[in-house]
């Protein structure tokens, strides 16, 4: 077998204008950082390759890093060529390509993690597409916007999802370019290409974005980008994550091209070279700063719900955790000793464990298990997890959720979709307005000085989770804040408890955009929610 060991510059001369290259990246992980902007430095220096469309598993940035850092460039340059289109779940990280999408710049298409994932694995399997359940009465449906975002990705839709129909139920069929070109990552590769991921703290879609691009007709190009070169078939046949025939080039990274997150560049319990305890010192140090008391109260919320499953099934609730209040549930369950009960998956690929927040979000601290994207999303979609909890921006009066779009902010649907529409219960947890607000916890009761704006409002701005297909579905929807607990009906939105404390009128519903229905055994949050440090909340379970 040939040496595959390169210079991105050189072997780059071969990707051509008007193609479309996958990058792999879950923010920072998985990141082939030294390649994209060695491929952009080659435009700059060339002009070429120019006008290509990027597809990607998740978001291959964070702040000034990777690609928003070439975003920036981009932006700032009215004649720009080298990027026409993008198909993202996520930009929540990436500033500047929100700027470029919300102003029409280039043609944009926000897709769920978990549908991008494993569209590779159907494009790599030679099939036109995915067809799932996943987006009808959705922004993804057709009918609607059909997964584009901006009016340049309505017009062109190079990124097309479609309507189909088996046995009279409906399904959608997403369908995009197949990719020319592939940049992915792992940390070490043999000269023969072999690659394995021993320090990256998830493994992503990696495997799927080679197998996609080599796929049949017009078979393209694997770029690779590792950390460590070894000889020859040195690597243990178990280790090696993508065999060395997928990939066409290796290239070596320096060290501060390849970091393992967003604020991290290597820590062994990231690459679980060591799996450390979990312990009340260890989710302190993790955390770093104390949880805001009433973010607290949420997550322990969502845990008495998670307990009351327990006692239901008899056996440990399998949930996930998305990003922002809902990622709390994992150190407060940790400092309640209630890791044995409930385990927590993360949609980049960990089982259990402490999940990490911010620009480190899809990492954790002493997993179990560490599956890839399209691996996990199976769990979801195919309602495998017991529960989900996921955050939100706004709610409306029908139950639509959107979590991350507003008309100047553009964070893309993320794996929330599949994940809302996949779990058999889902708990949507947040503060119940949105904005700047002082609230504080005195005495055990929720006492609120400045308050934000509605979040319940008459119509969310995106539907991106559908309250009528989850009554269809007979799925069970709870909204989680810190001062009022609402269920799904088939009548509506229903307010089922308040929070020591509150005035209903002043604090609810004043500040709400449409009434909901008020249950005929309104109660009061559990007291022991409100109290300080551990509350004992496996008492519950005992």
């Amino acid at each position: 077998m040939m040496n595959k060991i390169s210079d991105p510059l050189s072997v780059f001369s071969q990707i051509r204008d008007n193609c479309v290259i996958a990058i792999s990246g879950f923010n920072l992980a998985t990141t082939p950082e030294y390649l994209i902007l060695e491929l952009y430095r080659r435009y700059n220096e060339f002009g070429h390759p120019k006008n290509i469309f990027i597809i990607s598993d998740a978001l291959p940035a964070t702040p000034h890093r990777a690609l928003d850092l070439i975003a920036e460039s981009i932006y700032k340059d009215e004649n720009q060529g080298f990027l026409r289109g993008m198909l993202m779940p996520f930009l929540g990280f990436s500033p500047w390509l929100q700027k470029l999408v919300i102003e029409d710049r280039i043609e944009f298409y926000g897709w769920p993690i978990g549908i991008t994932a494993y569209w590779f694995r159907e494009v790599a399997s030679g099939r036109p597409g995915l067809i799932t359940k996943i987006g009808i009465d959705t922004f993804l449906d057709p009918r609607n916007e059909g997964g584009a975002l901006n009016s340049t990705g309505s017009k062109k839709m190079s990124s097309k999802i479609s309507i189909i129909n088996i046995e009279n139920e409906e399904y959608l069929l997403y369908r995009a370019p197949k990719p020319n070109y592939a940049l992915i990552r792992g940390t070490t590769a043999d000269e023969n290409g072999n690659l394995s991921m021993e320090d990256e703290g998830i493994r992503g879609t990696v495997l799927g974005i080679a197998q996609a691009t080599k796929a049949r007709p017009n078979q393209g190009i694997v770029f690779a980008q590792t950390r460590w070169l070894t000889r020859s078939f040195t690597i243990n046949p178990r280790d090696v994550d993508v065999p060395g025939p997928l990939i066409d080039y290796v290239i070596v990274s320096p060290q501060e091209y390849h970091w393992q997150s967003g604020s991290i560049e290597y820590d062994p319990r990231i690459s679980y070279r060591m799996i450390p305890p979990i312990t009340e010192k260890l989710v302190k140090e993790i955390m770093k700063e104390p949880i805001v008391q009433y973010e607290k109260v949420i997550a322990r919320r969502i845990l008495t719900e998670l307990i009351k499953l327990f006692k239901e099934k008899g056996s440990p609730v399998l949930v996930n955790l998305g990003i922002g209040i809902p990622a709390l549930v994992s150190p407060v369950a940790a400092e309640e000793d209630l890791t044995e009960y409930i385990i927590t998956t993360i949609e980049s690929g960990p089982w259990g464990g402490i999940a990490l927040s911010g620009t480190n979000f899809g990492q954790a601290v002493s997993p179990f298990a560490l599956s890839t994207i399209p691996d996990m999303f199976s769990n979801f979609e195919g309602g495998i997890i017991d529960i989900a909890s996921l955050g939100f921006l706004q709610v409306d009066k029908m139950g639509n959720v959107n979590p991350s779009i507003l008309s100047d902010m553009i964070f893309g649907p993320g794996g929330f979709p599949v994940i809302a529409g996949g779990a058999p219960k889902t708990y949507f947890a947040g503060a119940f307005t949105a904005g700047q607000k002082k609230i504080e916890v005195v005495n055990n009761k929720l006492s609120i000085l400045n308050d934000g704006s509605p979040k319940f409002v008459e119509k969310v701005y995106k539907v991106i989770f559908s309250g009528s297909q989850a009554i269809k579905y007979e799925k069970e929807i709870l909204y989680i804040t810190e001062r009022a607990v609402f269920r799904l009906t088939d009548r509506g939105i229903s307010l089922e408890e308040i929070s020591p404390g509150v005035d209903i009128d002043k604090d609810i519903l004043s500040k709400m955009e449409f009434s909901p229905i008020i249950s005929s055994s309104l109660k009061q949050m559990d007291d022991r929610l409100f109290n300080e440090g551990k509350i004992g909340l496996q008492d519950d379970i005992i």
